[in-house]
């Protein structure tokens, strides 16, 4: 019988197994690959990191996942994807055959071009993994101890920026709260082009609220900009400037993880893998990506390279898509094959109030170069919208559910996001002879 393999078991990962869980046969084999012992809600990580929550509140246990849901779990890192004979290599030494894969495996953190970024032998934090945010909460208990200037930003190739804004307006809240706020000057430091850019230009209002919340808080913003080099205590910028800190926290730019990389053809030079519509591989039909894995273009032609966003509900729609595709391939299903729309929805947490940036779709249309609609709205909704978010959706991965019905239509009525489109055939086979 058919094995359907899924490499990585995050946002976009353990909701595509129990998609495909849920329309394949029991017959089937649905096989989930992480090198993490647990399901962490990534985008909840910055609350820990400013020790404000615990990280298993975060977290849940994969293998329990696994054996309640009907996954078979593998444990380990995935070494080697081997195509022609459809066969991973885990760990080095566990081989799994399989069908269809949908690599869902993130990223890895790319912070080698700027020399002393980062946790692991330079002196900056990061908020990108469990480890990470564990590491910077320590740092922030010692920094409360000793407060000084704070610099939170991201490095040249950054595509996820929401996590920096968050970081620094909720330590902004939360140093206010100790009574230390008037001995930390914050600096937000950023390649976008102006503060609340996040990689999507043309977002009606981001520009002004983002900048308006920025200043109200006190915190300056130094855009367009990139970072050189970290030195300890301080940070030299390309335009020579040198930013003294007591505390750092600076997200780093993403690349492929290692095994894409290995892989000639597989992803581009950097190791994100493109994908047809249908989130399946141009080249190898049995393969399909979904989320940060996934190559997207960057149309905004920037002064410094910058990514473009991927967030978590266009990652777990890219998720629901390739299980839909793959089922209907399998013959598990009879309908049209599916294509996510990449309509973006990113709420941004600014301690007592928020953000909300919409982008539908967050690539526009290439011929006329306009959304359907994109703008950001502020207001303490937000704020009790992303913890209710946070809450269902672990309540979600507990019980083995992927994105159900109610969770679209309440998306499409609240915030006018359709999720997905149907593909017809001649459609497919246009992608396939325009694709590389």
């Amino acid at each position: 019988m058919p094995t359907v393999a899924v490499i990585g078991a995050g946002l976009g990962g353990l909701p595509a197994a129990y998609e495909l869980r849920h329309l394949l046969p029991r017959d089937h084999t649905v096989t989930l690959i992480s090198d993490k012992s647990h399901f962490t809600f990534i985008p909840g990580l910055i609350p820990v990191a400013l020790n404000l929550k615990p990280l298993a509140h975060v977290q849940l246990d994969l293998q329990t996942l696994a054996q309640r849901h009907g996954l078979d779990f593998v444990r380990g890192g995935v070494t080697h994807l081997d195509m022609p004979n459809r066969q991973i290599t885990v760990a080095g030494e566990k081989t799994i055959d399989y069908d269809y894969v949908i690599i869902a495996a993130g990223a890895s953190l790319d912070f080698d071009p700027i020399p002393g970024l980062g946790p692991h032998g330079g002196y900056t934090q990061s908020v990108c993994t469990p480890t990470h945010a564990l590491a910077a909460r320590t740092a922030w208990l010692e920094f409360l101890e000793n407060p000084g200037p704070l610099v939170v930003g991201a490095a040249p190739g950054a595509g996820c920026f929401g996590p920096a804004y968050e970081f620094a307006l909720i330590a902004d809240q939360q140093l206010r709260r100790h009574g230390l706020r008037d001995q930390v000057p914050i600096t937000y430091v950023t390649p976008e082009p102006y503060g609340g850019h996040l990689g999507v230009s043309g977002v009606k209002h981001a520009q002004e609220l983002t900048a308006q919340l920025m200043q109200e808080r006190g915190i300056e913003v130094i855009d367009t900009m990139a970072i050189t080099a970290v030195e300890p205590e301080r940070m030299i910028l390309a335009n020579g400037r040198s930013l003294p800190f007591s505390y750092a926290m600076v997200l780093p730019a993403f690349r492929g993880v290692q095994f894409v990389r290995d892989l000639p053809g597989l992803g581009d030079e950097k190791g994100f893998i493109p994908v047809l519509s249908t989130q399946r591989h141009p080249t190898f039909p049995e393969v399909y990506a979904v989320g940060v894995s996934v190559k997207l273009p960057q149309l905004d032609k920037t002064e410094i390279p910058i990514g473009l966003p991927k967030s978590g509900q266009m990652t777990e729609a890219m998720a629901t898509a390739a299980a839909h595709n793959i089922a209907v391939q399998l013959g598990a299903i009879r309908a049209p094959l599916q294509s996510p729309t990449l309509d973006a929805l990113c709420f941004a947490e600014f301690g007592d109030t928020g953000i909300a940036y919409i982008a539908a779709p967050v690539i526009p249309d290439p011929e006329t170069g306009q959304r359907r609609t994109a703008y950001a709205a502020r207001g303490p909704w937000v704020v009790w919208a992303k913890m209710a978010f946070e809450e269902y959706f672990m309540a979600k991965m507990r019980l083995g559910v992927g994105m159900p019905w109610f969770e679209k239509l309440g998306l499409r009525a609240l915030f006018n996001l359709k999720l997905f489109r149907s593909v017809l055939p001649e459609d497919l086979q246009a992608l396939m002879q325009a694709s590389p």
